[in-house]
């Protein structure tokens, strides 16, 4: 009897360890696969290049990032969202053209298939009518733009557009001569941004106000290129208006 007692003990200490031991197969519905990587590319001229490294590929690098507004973005979000597999590039290239993005496209925009595409293009358009000659006019930033940005999402369907607005404030290089003018480049970038449903990132407004209170040269040193803190003032506005 006490051997009897003995052996129902262990089956059911067993048993219940056994329970205990055994692991459920996961179901397909409860696996959860990491999350798809979301490539945020930024294109433009020396405002987003901001001296950073083309020989460095790689995504989320300091160095292939530069010092500007796109390291703050992305040092940002991947603050944030350290699990959500993001990576950010820039591609920016000093004293580009809209003919100059159209040239290198391919290579360092398509081929990239980024998921977030963000341009910031337009100073030099117009900047560089009174100089070196360039006979680039409204219309055609205009037309070519627009057409830069369908082709991308005809080979890139699910590609989000965001079109930031060029700016400039009074200094070494800006003057009287830029007005009227240069408005209608800005003008020209918003209804880009309007007819491929792009996110539309007013900058102008935002310098000018900052300008007021503070002067021009906190934010840019020239009237182009922004410092450190016009450059951490783009971020802001990219951010409030990018959903990544």
């Amino acid at each position: 009897m006490k051997d009897e007692l003995s052996r129902r003990q262990f089956v059911r200490v067993a048993g219940a360890m056994g329970a205990a031991l055994y692991v459920r197969p996961a179901s397909a519905a409860t696996l959860s696969a990491p999350p798809r990587a979301t490539a945020v590319l930024f294109q433009g001229d020396s405002v987003t290049d901001n001296f950073h490294t083309r020989t460095i590929a790689s995504a989320n690098n300091e160095r292939a990032l530069g010092t500007g507004y796109p390291l703050l973005v992305a040092a940002a979000v991947l603050r944030e969202h350290p699990d959500r597999n993001l990576s950010f590039f820039n591609r920016g290239v000093s004293g580009n053209k809209l003919p100059d993005l159209v040239a290198r496209w391919r290579t360092d925009t398509l081929d990239l298939k980024p998921d977030v595409l963000s341009v910031l293009i337009g100073v030099n358009d117009f900047w560089h009518t009174m100089l070196n000659g360039y006979a680039g006019t409204l219309e055609q930033y205009e037309q070519d733009y627009l057409a830069l940005l369908q082709s991308t999402r005809s080979e890139l369907p699910g590609v989000r557009f965001v079109v930031m607005e060029p700016f400039a404030l009074p200094g070494k290089f800006v003057d009287e001569r830029w007005y009227p003018a240069f408005s209608r480049y800005q003008a020209a970038a918003r209804r880009v941004a309007e007819k491929v449903a792009a996110r539309f990132v007013p900058l102008q407004d935002a310098f000018d106000k900052q300008a007021k209170r503070f002067g021009a040269q906190l934010w840019t040193a020239d009237g182009v290129h922004p410092t450190p803190a016009g450059h951490a003032l783009i971020a802001e506005h990219w951010r409030k208006v990018v959903e990544i």
